[in-house]
């Protein structure tokens, strides 16, 4: 089959990495425009971009699919399927229906719970015990349409967004070649979602990242995974803003929310709402992450000392 790729970060990679290895024929990429990156914000290809060149392949990177130019080339290539992973772009019907088979989207969750931008953050936050990935095949829908194979995957207890996208970058990458076997032999069975248990996986937002210590010490715990490596779960600790990179959760202690009530090697352990928090990695702005017990000998923490959002 004649493969269009459409995708932008490392999620997206592993899959083209994928088709690459079985020797499917990708004929086209399209990836997002370089973005400035890194300190001296240079101009930089996509992770998608850059394995592409490395194959050779033919790279387009529009500002938008709805410029007719863009669909004339993309009807050009004749593709009997265009694969959409974490692409960035909204695909119009026009471009949706130009392959034979149409667009196929590799969906970090298991639809129909969680569609949207954020489904990996969105799990951990819910505290769900697994999520996975799901093939969809693409309609003008945010979403929301058939399902044409699942793959599940859990969610430990110390995964962080990182770690479960990591995971799910992979699984992905192994569903969608699957799925294309399965597409060549015409053995794929459509699923409609049932639009009544569907959730919504907003967009992460910075304000959301700060922690509010009248909350459960679990949920508090969720939100520093969810939001590592972003936003990234931050407070301010002696009216300094501090971000947490990792934290645990300790039911056998309380206090007034908002205090710390210990300070050792294994943490800085502050009240919440209900439990505590015992605060493992935090790092100062300006300055490297630190285990606590290394942060403590350089940003002085009593217990006693107070916890806010930030202002």
């Amino acid at each position: 089959m004649r493969i269009i790729f459409a995708g932008t970060p490392h999620f997206a990679a592993a899959a083209l990495e994928a088709l690459l290895a079985q020797h499917f024929a990708v004929i086209a990429v399209l990836t997002q425009p370089d973005r400035p990156a890194g300190r001296g914000m240079q101009l930089t290809p996509s992770p998608v971009k850059q394995l592409a060149l490395q194959h050779g392949l033919s790279v387009l990177q529009p500002h938008s699919l709805k410029d007719a130019n863009v669909q004339r080339q993309l009807a050009e290539y004749a593709a009997d399927v265009m694969i959409v992973a974490a692409y960035g772009l909204i695909l119009p019907p026009a471009v949706l229906q130009l392959p034979r088979h149409g667009c196929l989207n590799i969906h970090a969750s298991l639809l129909p719970r969680w569609r949207g931008a954020a489904p990996i953050q969105r799990a951990i936050l819910a505290g769900d015990d697994e999520t996975g990935i799901t093939i969809m095949q693409m309609d003008a829908g945010l979403d929301t349409g058939d399902m044409l194979l699942k793959k599940t995957c859990p969610i430990g207890a110390r995964d962080t967004a990182q770690t479960l996208h990591d995971k799910l970058a992979a699984l992905g990458a192994e569903a969608i070649v699957e799925t294309l076997r399965l597409l060549e032999q015409g053995q794929l069975t459509r699923v409609p979602q049932d639009d009544a248990q569907a959730t919504y996986a907003a967009k992460l937002t910075k304000a959301e990242a700060q922690i509010d210590w009248t909350d459960d010490a679990t949920h508090s715990a969720r939100a520093v995974r969810a939001y590592n490596p972003f936003p990234v779960a931050c407070t301010t600790l002696n009216a300094t803003p501090i971000k947490i990179w990792q934290a645990s959760v300790r039911d056998d202690l309380s206090g007034v929310a908002g205090t710390v009530l210990s300070v050792g090697k294994d943490g800085i352990v502050v009240a919440c709402g209900r439990g505590a928090l015992c605060l493992e990695v935090l790092q100062r702005p300006n300055a490297k992450a630190l285990p606590a017990a290394q942060f403590v000998q350089g940003f002085a923490v009593r217990p006693g000392d107070r916890c806010t959002s930030l202002a």
